[in-house]
Parts: C-alpha cells; sequence; structure tokens
C-alpha cells in the first residue's frame, strides 16, 4: 500500500497554515516554522500547562518520506520528487494532529500528553530524542 497521501496536490504553505490554525483552535501559542534551506522542517509551538508555557517541536522528515516514496513501486515516478516528498510529509503531519485533536476534544487524551514526545527538554532535545539517546533511562526505579 503505498503511503498516505503521496498524490496530494496541496502546496506546503497551505497544510502548514492549516497546521497552525489547528493548533490555535487548541490552545497552542507562539507557533513557529523552521526552515533548512527554504524546506520547512519542523514547527515549534507552545501550550499552557500550569500558568507556563510548555513548547513542543514537530518535525518533519521529508528525506524518510522520499525514501519509502522512491522504495515503492506502486508509486508512479513523476510523484518521487524530493518538493512532493516536502508536501505529503506535512500532509501526514496535519492528519497526525487532527486525530490527536479527536481524542482531546473526546476528551480521551490531554493536549500535553499526546505532544508529550515532542517536548523540548531544558537542552533543547525533544524528550523522545532525549530518551531514544539516553535508552530506557526513564524505566529504571
Amino acid at each position: 500500500m503505498p503511503i498516505l497521501n503521496y498524490t496530494t496536490g496541496i502546496k506546503t504553505e497551505k497544510t502548514l497554515g492549516e497546521i497552525r490554525q489547528i493548533l490555535v483552535n487548541h490552545g497552542a501559542t507562539k507557533i513557529v516554522t523552521d526552515y533548512q534551506n527554504k524546506i520547512p522542517v519542523s514547527v515549534t509551538f507552545a501550550i499552557e500547562l500550569d500558568g507556563r508555557l510548555v513548547p513542543y517541536s514537530l518535525p518533519a522528515n521529508h528525506k524518510g518520506v522520499l525514501n519509502a516514496m522512491q522504495k515503492d513501486i506502486k508509486i508512479p515516478k513523476r510523484y518521487k520528487t524530493e518538493e512532493q516528498a516536502v508536501r505529503v510529509s506535512w500532509r501526514i503531519i496535519k492528519d497526525w494532529i487532527e486525530a490527536q485533536m479527536a481524542l482531546i476534544d473526546a476528551h480521551l487524551a490531554e493536549m500535553t500528553e499526546v505532544f508529550l514526545p515532542y517536548l523540548i527538554t531544558k537542552k533543547g532535545n525533544t524528550l523522545y530524542t532525549e530518551f531514544k539517546e539516553k535508552g530506557t533511562f526513564l524505566l529504571d526505579k
């Protein structure tokens, strides 16, 4: 089965605007899009928790998406470009955010809970990155 949204024609900036609006509608503030070589690579935002702004960063690994698309023989060659991979990666992230917001809206989870892996630590890394680098230190007694 081909990767989700591989045929999207929706421009990346439109998708980023939709992501910003979804996050704002659910209480996020200070939303910033980070770029490398004119390509959006992450959306960083803050959510208030107990009177304090907690920062999160959602990365978009378009190179991973491109790699997956290039390996998939069911995807036509015309879609196997970096530009398309960027569009696809952000579209997938938007869909994921919408799914997370459905959990939040249904009171199945809290916003800070679903975005926890993307919390930015004092070191400037995401919590997931620190967990991955240090192994299972959080599981130790």
